[in-house]
């Protein structure tokens, strides 16, 4: 795979990988698909990755699939390129034991769409903008979107926004609770670093236990739940950034966190 299709980089904890295609607006073929599973399986293993921040250039985050890659008489067939290449993507995500920030900078279209919103915490540029543009071409919503989004938004929402494949924008999407924050163009870049900085500068077990829970939650019901938060409440005061924080909550300090 060409390095310059998916652009990868690791400073203070964050790992930064960003769709590079951006005279596609970023969409997705094999390639592409495959290395982004492999480097999030290398920030799996990377103890120096504390977060992972998954963002675009250009005017797209990601335009989900290269239509260009299944149109010909040798094309794959499209249900297997979203078992090959999407679900894997989507499984590493939430398994990941790290918080993911997905930072939407522009289109977040189809299958790109719900790559971000698998993501642990999603903010967006305030001219970026969110498509389920399945319909359009007569595809069911992938990539975990009939999973996502009726649990962010609600299911008359999410049915609408499927049905018709309209467009959404920033703004809209915070409003009604699809993504966390919206950040204005020009202090975009900044904002989504300093966040995924922060997050890398927190008790990284502690988020990844939360994530498990979070990633249960639904299959639960009140007292199963009750009881997991039991369980990893006792793994997080097992852990060497558990007694960080109460010394220096003692001491009146900043907390020194290692994700250990």
């Amino acid at each position: 795979m060409s390095d310059s299709t998916l652009l990868f980089s690791l400073d203070g904890g964050v790992a930064t990988i960003t769709f590079n295609r951006p005279q596609v607006f970023n969409s997705v073929n094999k390639e592409v698909a495959l290395a982004l599973q492999e480097r999030l399986r290398e920030c799996q293993r990377n103890p120096e990755v504390r977060a992972v921040l998954l963002t675009g250039t250009g005017r797209a985050f990601c335009a989900g699939q290269d239509l260009a890659e299944i149109t010909g008489p040798d094309a794959p067939e499209v249900a297997d390129i979203v078992e090959k290449h999407y679900n894997p993507i989507v499984e590493l995500i939430r398994a990941l034991d790290k918080p993911v920030l997905a930072a939407v900078n522009g289109v977040a279209a189809g299958a790109g769409a719900n790559l971000a919103l698998a993501c642990d915490v999603v903010v967006a540029k305030e001219s970026a903008s969110f498509i389920q543009a399945f319909s359009k071409i007569g595809l069911i919503p992938d990539s975990g979107g009939t999973f996502f989004l009726p649990r962010l938004i609600g299911m008359q929402r999410a049915s609408a926004l499927m049905m018709t494949g309209d467009k959404v924008s920033a703004t809209e999407a915070q409003q009604m609770g699809m993504i966390y924050k919206v950040f204005a163009d020009d202090a975009f870049e900044q904002e989504a670093l300093s966040l995924a900085k922060r997050l890398a500068a927190m008790p990284t077990k502690g988020l990844a236990y939360t994530k498990q829970l979070l990633n249960g939650t639904f299959g639960n019901d009140l007292t199963q739940q009750l009881r997991a938060e039991g369980d990893y409440q006792l793994r997080a005061g097992s852990t060497t950034d558990y007694r960080e924080g109460v010394a220096a909550f003692l001491e009146k300090r900043q907390p020194t966190f290692t994700g250990r």
